[in-house]
C-alpha cells in the first residue's frame, strides 16, 4: 500500500506518520511519499521523521518530492492538508475581522471563508489531478475548511473523498470519560456540518446517559466543553456544543479578549512555527526532540482565546491522547481491511439529514467499509441547531461559487450572511481589508 502526504512539510505531518509506524504491518503499508511546494519545510520534517523513526525502530520508509504526480502516482490514498497563504495568511484571516469587532478565526466566520476563498480553487485543481493520476485512491482530507473544501471537491472525486476533524472524536472522548465509560463502550448521536456540530445523547444500549452529566456541575466542570459552556447553558441546550461554537455563542466575549491584548493563534503559531523551521543542519534526533518541544507548547495553549474568553485557565497537564491522524488512519483501515467501524466523518449527507440534499457534506456518525463512508441516519434536530446548520450551508455554498467563478459580488453576500457579519458594509468593508492584504485573493478577484 501506498499512502501519499500533500502538505507533507506540515508541522503535523509527524503526527501522521507516527500513527502510520504503528499500523503499517497490519495495513501492508510499504510506502509514503510527502508532496510539498516548500523544499526547506519538507527537509525539515524528513529530518523530524528520521528521528522518529529511530525512536521508534520503525522500518517504513517515506520519500520527499516536490513533483505532484510523482507523489500521488501509484497511491492507494492521498492524504491533504494544505494551507495557501500559509501562517502569515491566517494572521490576516484572524485580524482583519477584528478591526470591525467581528469573530477572527481560521476556520469560524469571516476568517474561514476567505481562507476557503483561496484555498478551494487549489484544492479542486489537486482533486483533479489525483483524480487523473490515481484514480483507484481514496482521498482523506484534513484541509480547512474541512466540511467546505470537501464538498468543493467531491465535483472532481465523488464519493471517494472523506472529510477529516478531530474535534467530534475528542468531545465524544472527554464525554466518555466524564461517565466514568471506554468511547467505545457507547453510542454517540453526534449532528451538524465541520466544527458546528452537538452531542445529542451518549446511550448505553437504550439508556441516555447524557441528561444525568448535564445535570452534574461537578462533572462538567472535568472536561473542555463544560467548563466552556458552562452548566446552564448545555442544560438550556439539552446538549454539548463542538467547542467551535463557543464562537457563535459567545461571539462578543471572544472578540472582548482578542481586543484585549490578546495574541491571536495564528500570531503565536507564526513565531512559533518560524523559528521551528529556521533550525537546519541538526541531527535527527536533536531535529525530533525540537519537534516535540515545539508540539508541546503548541498544544498546550490551543483555544487559548476562548479559554480567556469564557474566564478559565488553560490545562496544566496535557496529555497525548493524539487528533485527527488517529482518525485517518481509522478511515484507511476501515476501507482496506472492510472492518465497517463507526466514526464521524464529513461525508455527503444522501438522507442522513432530511432537511438537507443528498449532495450537502454534513458531519455525522458514518459506518465505514470498502466502500467507503456511509452516513447513519440522524433525522429531525432541534430547531435552533437546523437553522444554523442551513444557513452555514448555503454561506459555505456561495464561498465555493465566490472563489469558482472569481466573483466579488458572491463572496461579500457569503460574507453579510453569515450569523457573525453584522452588515452588509461590514461585509464589504472585511472583504476589502482581506483583498488589500492577501495577494492571493487580490490577484483571484482582479
Amino acid at each position: 500500500m501506498k499512502i501519499a502526504i500533500l502538505g507533507g512539510g506540515g508541522f503535523r505531518v509527524p503526527m501522521v506518520y507516527g500513527a502510520m509506524l504503528a499500523r503499517a504491518e497490519r495495513l501492508g503499508l510499504s510506502e509514503v511519499s510527502l508532496y510539498d511546494v516548500d523544499e526547506r519545510r519538507l527537509a525539515r520534517i524528513a529530518s523530524v521523521l528520521e528521528g522518529l523513526r529511530g525512536e521508534r525502530d520503525g522500518g517504513l520508509a517515506f520519500a520527499t518530492t516536490t513533483r505532484l504526480d510523482e507523489a500521488v502516482d501509484g497511491a492507494d490514498f492521498v492524504f491533504c492538508a494544505i494551507r495557501v497563504g500559509k501562517l502569515e495568511g491566517r494572521v490576516i484571516d484572524e485580524r482583519v475581522p477584528l478591526d470591525e469587532g467581528v469573530v477572527g478565526q481560521e476556520t469560524t466566520g469571516p476568517g474561514g471563508l476567505c481562507f476557503a476563498l483561496r484555498t478551494v480553487p487549489v484544492m479542486v485543481d489537486l482533486a483533479r489531478r489525483v483524480a487523473e493520476r490515481a484514480p483507484q485512491a481514496w482521498f482523506v482530507n484534513f484541509t480547512n475548511p474541512a466540511g467546505l473544501v470537501t464538498e468543493a471537491i467531491r465535483s472532481e472525486l465523488g464519493d471517494r473523498v472523506v472529510g477529516i476533524c478531530d474535534s467530534p472524536a475528542g468531545l465524544c472522548r472527554r464525554v466518555a470519560a466524564a461517565l466514568g465509560r471506554g468511547p467505545g463502550e457507547l453510542w454517540f448521536d453526534y449532528f451538524g456540518l465541520n466544527h458546528l456540530g452537538w452531542l445529542r445523547a451518549a446511550r448505553d444500549g437504550t439508556d441516555d446517559l447524557l441528561p444525568g452529566l448535564l445535570a452534574d456541575d461537578a462533572r462538567l466542570a472535568g472536561f473542555e466543553e463544560g467548563r466552556l459552556f458552562g452548566g446552564e447553558w448545555l442544560r438550556a441546550l439539552e446538549m454539548i456544543p463542538n467547542e467551535y461554537l463557543f464562537f457563535y455563542y459567545f461571539a462578543s466575549d471572544t472578540v472582548g479578549a482578542l481586543r484585549s491584548g490578546l495574541q491571536s493563534r495564528a500570531e503565536f503559531l507564526l513565531a512559533q512555527q518560524s523559528a521551528f523551521y529556521a533550525e537546519n543542519g541538526r541531527s535527527p534526533q536533536a531535529a525530533f526532540e525540537a519537534w516535540l518541544a515545539t508540539r508541546r507548547e503548541r498544544e498546550e495553549t490551543y483555544f487559548a482565546e476562548a479559554h480567556a474568553a469564557a474566564g478559565i485557565s488553560e490545562e496544566e497537564n496535557w496529555e497525548d491522547v493524539g487528533g485527527y491522524e488517529g482518525e485517518a488512519l481509522a478511515v484507511v483501515e476501515a476501507i482496506a481491511l472492510d472492518r465497517r467501524r463507526v466514526q464521524i466523518l464529513n461525508t455527503a449527507n444522501r438522507s442522513s439529514l432530511p432537511f438537507l440534499d443528498a449532495d450537502a457534506v454534513v458531519e455525522v456518525p458514518c459506518i465505514v467499509g470498502r466502500n467507503g463512508a456511509q452516513p447513519i441516519a440522524v433525522g429531525e434536530v432541534p430547531g435552533h441547531a437546523r437553522a444554523l446548520v442551513e444557513t452555514i450551508k448555503e454561506v459555505e455554498r456561495l464561498t465555493i461559487r465566490a472563489a469558482l467563478t472569481r466573483s466579488r459580488e458572491l463572496a461579500v453576500q457569503a460574507l453579510a450572511l453569515h450569523p457573525l457579519v453584522p452588515s452588509v458594509n461590514v461585509a464589504r468593508r472585511i472583504f476589502d481589508g482581506y483583498a488589500s492584504r492577501q495577494p492571493e485573493l487580490a490577484e483571484l478577484f482582479a
